[in-house]
């Protein structure tokens, strides 16, 4: 079923000005002096893992900006550079995240080694400029000497090599005639400069590693600084957007612009990124977790990337209005995790079928109900929203309940099913437990009931009410399933920032599998993907791993906040 996304702000949180985003109010100055201002905004991953959540950021920032002009544009390009992390799974992937989320790249898509050449010639040009120079002292000695913030770098050797030796050098270099290590280009800036940036940074290094892309034709690589500008600069793009720590790399990409006299040139604004409580975005980290087995994968479901989130039912509609509420700032800061979960509740709430599903059963025989009696009564998909339609369910003599849902002796304030006492079937009659059958054990294995068939409906004509509803589904008509449980990946608001290895607090309930559930019939044919609505239960979704007659359910998220009930007890 096909329902309008929804994304609603927390009404306490609404403000007349919308959520702060200081680059979509710089941009649409820039188009209130110029309308037709040529506008190209671009973004620019590094295929060497999955995009997560603070990258859908990104995402929804430069793909919007690009639609408040009329012609404006959003390039989506590949920084690949470093070819021993690159991977061609990561470039399909971040397509298909990037198309998931809702939007579409202009034109092709572009890769910073289709520039390869150019940037090559570009340190051609910079040699002969007396601008760059191959220095051969070893990975140490170059790191020794680039100094510190106290201390003033340490000019190299081979700084003064003449033009002709740098130049035939880099040939050679390009040529594939040095091992690693043997020698790098860089920059000739300033070795006294206070910015470390600026100390004559690397510019190439050998690395004879195959590229995703260009296989072994290139044995040397560009560095990341060197690269990021230029490209920028190829494909004109007008509004260069970055995370802020990228601020202090500026004045190098500035500097390489300006000495290669490159126009017209992209002009770069930094940003603060997004970081949520609860929660690790570092693709390095993420990939260790994918790497020690921590988690199945980078689509787990635990994971923050855009594919774990897809594989666990969260939509794309909630991920962008997340986005765009936690606005644009210059500053770096933690957002609560319980914000997107609102959103994701919100989201769901509007746009998925209500259905009954037991994830711990427990059997149900109403004695006074014939063994082969069916009795159906009609149930809607959405208690306010006709357009979802209704579907029929089928009372028959055995049923399932939850096991949470019956106590043999419960406490005051206790309103669901214990002995002697009545509850309504959710949508059915009222039905009273009338004996407890117990195993050798002593547990409790079955319930036998009465129902009441004076009591079907919604109002019963004698108007009888019980305090408790319970939900249930039919032994004989509902389906088998698994369920997986899924919670928070850590136990701690800020698990980088306690004391130890950040895997230490990993969440050991982060998944709960349950097995021999129970959901109602009209989930046989639901797809992979489908989200759901389990009363009294969550939000849930098809996973990839269900199988005819085997589906498997992932928990996207519960219908309460319960971690803010254990803030509170803490």
């Amino acid at each position: 079923m096909s329902v309008s996304d929804k994304s609603t702000d927390p009404a306490s949180e609404r403000t007349d000005e919308g959520p702060p985003n200081f680059i979509r109010d710089m941009v649409l100055e820039l188009l209130q002096r110029d309308p037709d201002a040529r506008l190209c905004t671009r973004f620019p991953p590094e295929p060497n893992g999955y995009l997560h959540i603070g990258h859908a950021k990104s995402i929804v920032l430069n793909f919007g900006l690009a639609r408040l002009a009329p012609q404006g544009t959003c390039n989506l390009r590949f920084d690949d550079t470093n070819p021993a992390t690159e991977e061609t799974e990561y470039v399909e992937a971040i397509q298909a995240d990037i198309r998931w989320l809702g939007f579409q790249w202009d034109g092709p898509v572009h890769y910073a080694s289709d520039y390869f050449e150019q940037l090559y010639r570009w340190a051609l040009d910079l040699i002969r400029a007396g601008k760059a120079y191959v220095d051969s002292q070893s990975v140490e000695e170059l790191r020794e000497g680039r100094g510190s913030f106290h201390q003033e770098g340490r000019v190299s050797p081979y700084r003064e090599r003449s033009i002709e030796e740098n130049l035939d050098l880099f040939q050679r270099m390009r040529a594939g005639e040095f091992d690693e290590g043997a020698h790098v280009l860089r920059a000739k800036i300033d070795m006294a400069s206070k910015d470390v940036k600026l100390r004559d940074p690397l510019m190439y290094r050998i690395r004879k590693v195959a590229h995703h892309r260009t296989g072994s034709e290139w044995p040397i690589y560009p560095m990341y600084d060197w690269a990021h500008g230029q490209s920028d600069a190829i494909e004109e793009i007008t509004h260069s957007i970055c995370t802020l720590e990228f601020q202090n790399h500026r004045p190098l990409y500035d500097w390489f612009l300006d000495t290669l006299g490159i126009s017209p040139r992209p002009y770069q604004t930094e940003f603060g990124k997004l970081n949520l409580t609860y929660t690790v975005l570092s693709k390095r980290r993420l990939l260790r977790l994918v790497n020690e087995g921590r988690v199945s994968g980078w689509d787990d479901p635990r994971m923050p990337t855009l594919a774990g989130m897809r594989r666990r039912g969260i939509t794309p509609s909630a991920l962008r209005a997340f986005c765009e509420r936690v606005g644009v700032s210059k500053h770096d800061g933690a957002v609560d995790i319980s914000l997107l979960e609102y959103y994701i509740r919100e989201d769901l709430d509007a746009t998925t079928r209500r259905v009954l599903a037991v994830l711990r059963p427990l059997k149900v025989v109403l004695v006074n109900l014939p063994e082969d009696a069916a009795i159906e009564v009609s149930a809607p998909y959405h208690p306010s929203d006709e357009a979802f339609g209704a579907r029929t369910l089928t009372v028959t003599r055995e049923l399932y309940i939850e096991r949470d849902d019956f106590m043999e002796d419960p406490p005051k304030k206790y309103f669901r099913l214990a002995p002697g006492r009545e509850v309504r079937l959710r949508y059915a009659a009222i039905i009273r437990c009338v004996e407890v059958i117990k195993d050798e054990a002593g547990e409790v294995v079955e319930l036998r009931c009465t129902w009441d068939p004076e009591t079907l409906g919604a109002h019963p004509p004698d108007g009888r009410k019980v305090k408790g509803t319970i939900h249930w589904v039919s032994a004989s008509q509902g389906l088998d399933a698994e369920v997986r449980l899924y919670d928070r990946l850590y136990t701690v608001e800020d698990p980088m920032g306690h004391d130890g290895d950040f895997t230490e607090v990993l969440n050991p309930d982060s998944l709960v599998t349950l097995r021999g559930c129970k959901v109602e019939p009209s989930l046989g044919d639901a797809p992979v993907g489908d989200r759901v609505q389990f009363e009294r239960a969550g939000y849930f979704c098809v996973d990839p791993d269900s199988r005819p007659g085997a589906a498997v359910f992932n928990r996207t998220i519960a219908l309460k906040d319960s971690w803010a009930k254990i803030a509170a007890k803490k």
